[in-house]
């Protein structure tokens, strides 16, 4: 673990103290401030001010990684030793002289490292991955081209995730979805690399015009096929995060629904969502916490109602509606009462109908 910071500058004096000497912020003002406290991590600047009372025969400040506690203040601290267990908190830090870091930006930036705390090997295998070029200005999502076999793949960084499902779709890899080659935790985030499907997203394709209501209700069919697999399972997946941004559409036609981050089993017992998630207008009212129960399979169906709808108007629902029997079949998909809503099955035989 690295659990050191070094002082730039020591403050003097109680005045010095008071005042940031990087951005001159009165720190004396900031909330939480107290002056008993061995340090103070100025809220305009981060720059770390060591308290004039503190004391210590060291210039380097010790900080627990866990509490936050100055371990140079602690009964027996040594610093020569190789860890120290925190009296404070109890847990065991590194006292790592080659991790000493020069301000506090530089221990933050470290702090945030998303492969910080990987395995050598770990850190090696995904060395062999070259960053080429971030997908949509999006920080976390990496294209990668790989050495050994020379393809491109998807890296994502996530940083809120559940690690089980992931685990799950790359040894029971879904129909159209990208198939996750590595799985990689480190202390800050999930590391996944997965298969790159080259084509535009929906999103991308409507803001060019809307579709025709042949090839709409094609297109969600063929969401459903996908949604068939994930619901269908004997744990079902819900995605949770249907939208124009997560399809992926091939020059050969193909569809391809992506983005796994916001996904969640499906617990029949339980009556709300921990974690509120989703898209503004795709996502389902429990979801938001505003349902009758947790979100199940039918909430997907809701976005690919409200997806639907877009594709034929290019608008939501409330500012413009699909006409005739297409609504009929969108205004069940979106219904606020979950239990009146299709499932994927029967939605995918209410579409194939309407095409026929």
């Amino acid at each position: 673990m690295i659990s050191i910071k070094k002082a730039k500058k020591r403050i003097e004096s109680k005045r010095e103290y008071e005042f940031c000497p990087r951005c001159n912020a009165d720190i004396t003002m900031q909330k939480g401030f107290e002056g008993t406290y061995p340090y103070w991590i100025c809220a305009g600047c981060g720059e770390m001010l060591i308290n004039p009372k503190v004391e210590t025969s060291s210039d380097i400040v010790w900080i627990c990684d866990k509490c936050g506690g100055m371990l140079n203040l602690q009964q027996g601290f040594d610093e020569s030793r190789d860890t120290w267990k925190c009296t404070e908190c109890g847990c065991a830090n590194s006292l790592n002289k080659k991790e000493i870091y020069l301000s506090e930006d530089e221990y933050q930036r470290e702090l945030d490292n998303p492969y910080r705390g990987l395995a050598n090997y770990e850190a090696l295998e995904l060395s062999g991955y070259v960053d080429i070029r971030h997908i949509d200005d999006r920080a976390g999502i990496i294209l990668v081209k790989s050495h050994d076999d020379g393809k491109f793949y998807i890296k994502k960084l996530l940083r809120a995730y559940d690690k089980s499902i992931y685990e799950f779709l790359r040894d029971n890899p879904v129909s159209h979805m990208p198939r996750i080659k590595k799985i990689f935790e480190s202390d800050n985030c999930l590391i996944i690399i997965e298969e790159y499907i080259e084509g535009e997203t929906l999103e991308k394709l409507l803001s060019r015009e809307a579709f025709s209501d042949e090839r709409a209700v094609i297109t969600a069919g063929k969401i459903c096929d996908i949604l068939k697999e994930l619901h269908n399972r004997k744990k079902p997946i819900i995605h949770r995060d249907i939208k124009p941004a997560n399809i992926i559409i091939t020059e050969a036609g193909e569809i391809y629904l992506l983005d796994m981050n916001a996904a969640k089993w499906y617990d029949l017992d339980e009556k709300d969502d921990t974690r509120y998630i989703g898209t503004m207008n795709y996502a389902a009212p429990e979801q938001a916490g505003y349902g009758l129960s947790a979100s199940s399979v039918k909430t997907d169906i809701y976005a690919v109602g409200m997806l639907l709808n877009v594709m034929i108007t290019g608008k939501f629902p409330k500012e413009e509606r699909a006409a005739g029997k297409l609504w009929d079949i969108i205004e069940r998909c979106i219904s606020l009462e979950a239990e009146k809503r299709y499932t994927a099955d029967e939605l995918s035989k209410a579409l194939s109908e309407y095409v026929r």
